[in-house]
């Protein structure tokens, strides 16, 4: 399954990450103290989120043939009290019918990342100082 690294030093905050073979920056804004270098933490979960959510719904339409020309998708992530809460707007255009759009409808509540974010999910962590596991 997916794996990554992140790695930050005495630099506020930019820090750098590494996954699928790639290498990307994330950041806190200015207004949190950061250098603005990339996306936010939230940022790359609304990211991977509205990705999963267009690469499966183009995956879906193409497999079945449908004439899906583009997916666009709209996230807003906040608090309300101690509950999390994502706003997805999905926009599509091609020459769908109303079965055809309620099926994508379905499809886009069981996305991969979608159904991750929706369950709890179970965190392990372990820690190492100075390379000794404590």
């Amino acid at each position: 399954m997916a794996r990554a690294t992140a790695h930050i030093d005495r630099q506020a905050y930019a820090t750098t990450l590494k996954v699928a073979g790639r290498t990307l920056i994330a950041d806190e804004p200015i207004a949190n103290g950061g250098g603005d270098a990339g996306p936010a933490p939230y940022d790359y979960l609304l990211a991977a989120l509205g990705a999963c959510t267009a690469i499966t719904l183009r995956m879906y339409a193409d497999h079945k043939g449908w004439l899906l020309e583009s997916v666009e998708v709209s996230l807003h992530f906040y608090r309300e009290g101690n509950r999390s809460i994502i706003e997805r707007t999905v926009s599509l255009t091609g020459a769908l019918n109303d079965n055809q759009k309620s099926r994508l409808a379905d499809i886009t509540e069981r996305t991969p990342v979608t159904l991750t974010l929706k369950q709890a999910n179970e965190i392990q962590t372990r820690f190492t100082v100075d390379g000794s596991q404590s």
